[in-house]
Parts: structure tokens; C-alpha cells; sequence
């Protein structure tokens, strides 16, 4: 999967010219949703978008609402095909204002600072939980995940699904190996986004 880092500051400096350090408001951030838009829809195959705020100023609940939550509900519905988002370098005021945005509309956003990585949003706890042990693990298989965690295979398939689905997990297909590694099937890999 490619990755593609867009500066949330050069982004607006560049869209907007007017000097203002906040990105708030929803005819502005209109803008800065079709250009993230554009490079979602112009490339081909898997991508990961991260979208760094490093530096970008203060951003209001409307813009948090035209940019993020419109661009991860088309996220989820396959819009975009298989592209991913990634939230970095938010501030307190930043996860405020996105976090309301995306729960208002039972949305979530995988988002990475110098903590480590979080949840922004609303996600029900077993699937934020399921997340924690694809990101313990580096990956896990939906068999894995039904012997660690003592549930059905169609349980760990379809939480692990659902996180693929919301675009918080990329997904990699691999073989099964049967007796004397002679293939007898394939699975899919569930792995954490790697920023």
C-alpha cells in the first residue's frame, strides 16, 4: 500500500492565501475536502492518506464536519475504494471538534501523535477492542483472533471485517499451509496502518 502525507498548513496556506493560521468554517474546509478528494480519486489501488495537522492552526466543528466526517462516511461506504485515513499531529482542540463531528454521525478515525495511536469518534468497545489486538500483534488472522479472544470464527470474521470495512485496518490476502506446507487455502491478513 502506498503512502501519501498531506501538511494540513502548506494544504491551506496554498488553497486559501489569505494568511489566516485556522481552518474553520464550512465554506473553507469545502475546499480543503475536494483537494483530499482529488488524490483520493486519482490513484489507483490501495492508499494511505495521512493527513498531518502539525502546525495548522485551530479548526472549528464545521470544518471538522465538512472535512473529516464527509470524507471518512465516504470512506466507509467504498467511495474511494480501498484508500485509508489517517489523522496525525492533532491537538486537544483538533480531537474535540473532529471527535463531536464523527460521533454525531457514529463515525471513527484512527488518528497517531507521540502517544501513540487513538480512536477519534465513536467505535463500539468490542470492535476498539478487537483494534487493540491487531495493533499488539502487527497482524492476526480472523482463526487467531477466535483462540485468543475464545469466540466463533464467524464472530472474529466479521468484527475483523467491520474494522476493514471502517478503514481502521488494512487487509492482505495470504495462503493457509496444510500438512508439509502444501497450500490448502486462502485467508486474509489483518494488519495495522502503518504510519
Amino acid at each position: 500500500m502506498r503512502k501519501r502525507v498531506v501538511s494540513l498548513k502548506k494544504l491551506t496556506s496554498g488553497i486559501l492565501r489569505n494568511g489566516s493560521k485556522g481552518v474553520i468554517g464550512r465554506s473553507r474546509g469545502a475546499k480543503v475536502r475536494e483537494f483530499i478528494e482529488r488524490i483520493l480519486r486519482g490513484e489507483e489501488g490501495a492508499l494511505l492518506l495521512v493527513l498531518d495537522f502539525s502546525g495548522a492552526g485551530s479548526i472549528d466543528f464545521s470544518w471538522a464536519d465538512e472535512v473529516v466526517a464527509k470524507i471518512i462516511s465516504r470512506l466507509w461506504s467504498g467511495e474511494y475504494g480501498e484508500k485509508f485515513l489517517v489523522l496525525k499531529g492533532l491537538n486537544a482542540s483538533h480531537i474535540e471538534n473532529i471527535g463531536v463531528a464523527l460521533e454525531r454521525k457514529r463515525l471513527a478515525a484512527l488518528a497517531t501523535g507521540s502517544e501513540g495511536w487513538r480512536i477519534v469518534g465513536s467505535l463500539n468497545n468490542y470492535l476498539t477492542h478487537t483494534l487493540e489486538q491487531v495493533m499488539k500483534k502487527g497482524q492476526i488472522t480472523l482463526r487467531e483472533l477466535s483462540e485468543e479472544e475464545g469466540i466463533g470464527m464467524n464472530t472474529s470474521g466479521t468484527r475483523l471485517l467491520n474494522l476493514y470495512r471502517k478503514r481502521l485496518v488494512a487487509r492482505v490476502e495470504g495462503s493457509l499451509a496444510g500438512k508439509n506446507d502444501l497450500p490448502r487455502g486462502r485467508q486474509f491478513i489483518y494488519q495495522p496502518l502503518s504510519v
